[in-house]
């Protein structure tokens, strides 16, 4: 039997509460955050990639599969595909008015997603965090915060692999008498703090709280606010990054902000 996905998961949960807002964003949470494999007519070239269309009634959807073995189920011979985030398909089609066929009829997650909802999803995606400079009076154990925005950011951190070594929530108060609450990351790996930032922002939105913020912030380890941090935070750990089998290949849509072509 083959084991669920998180992808699958997010699914059941979604389709066993319907009127539940937060299961249908931790739903697109998940589809943004998963490789996803999408059927091709032909090779990629270069950065051009020329995706198979389904066609059904009066709209188009491209073909994603959250499993390499679930995309040659459907197709039931070897096809050409590429190797993208959910975040990269959404950007890549957005306002092309074409949808996503997801898992379609091999997963308990198959679901057709119209082009609205991936328009949606590359509009919400799009939103980014931003910057600000602040004075920190002082930091406090964490207090008042959903549960729901504790469980994301876990998720959420614990696809940041190599990312950083680890982050501490807790409250914080500024210079101006503004208080907040901050997700603070040490070791953090130059060049990963704009991942990490959004990565915390679509936690925040995914969770569904509305008018929500949360400040994040990159110390050193000799930070004397990381002693702080230590005593009062609640303290995450990110995953270690694995190091794969050393393997050639370059995929059309590996950054991010740079989603492939349609051709």
């Amino acid at each position: 039997m083959t084991e669920d996905t998180p992808l699958d998961l997010a699914h059941a949960a979604m389709e066993a509460a319907p009127q539940d807002d937060a299961a249908r964003l931790r739903f697109y949470e998940r589809l943004a955050d998963s490789e996803l494999f999408l059927l091709l007519t032909r090779e990629a070239e270069g950065d051009r990639i020329e995706p198979e269309l389904f066609e059904l009634a009066d709209a188009s959807f491209v073909l994603v599969f959250d499993r390499e073995e679930r995309l040659s189920q459907f197709v039931g011979k070897a096809a050409p595909y590429a190797a993208l985030s959910g975040r990269a398909v959404a950007s890549m089609l957005a306002g092309q008015g074409i949808g996503l066929a997801v898992n379609i009829e091999v997963a308990p997650s198959s679901i057709l997603l119209p082009a609205q909802a991936v328009d949606w999803l590359a509009e919400t995606l799009g939103h980014g965090p931003q910057e600000t400079e602040a004075h920190i009076e002082e930091v406090t154990a964490p207090a008042g915060l959903p549960e729901v925005l504790v469980t994301a950011l876990d998720t959420k951190l614990a696809t940041a692999a190599g990312f950083a070594r680890c982050a501490w929530l807790a409250g914080v108060a500024y210079s101006d008498n503004t208080r907040s609450h901050l997700l603070a990351f040490a070791g953090t790996v130059p060049g990963a703090e704009d991942a990490l930032a959004r990565a915390v922002n679509e936690a925040l939105v995914f969770s569904g709280i509305e008018a929500g913020a949360l400040d994040v912030l990159f110390i050193r380890d000799s930070d004397p606010l990381a002693a702080s941090l230590t005593r009062v935070g609640l303290r995450f750990d990110l995953p270690e990054l694995q190091e794969p089998e050393r393997v050639e290949r370059i995929a059309p849509g590996s950054d991010p902000d740079s989603p492939p072509i349609l051709r």
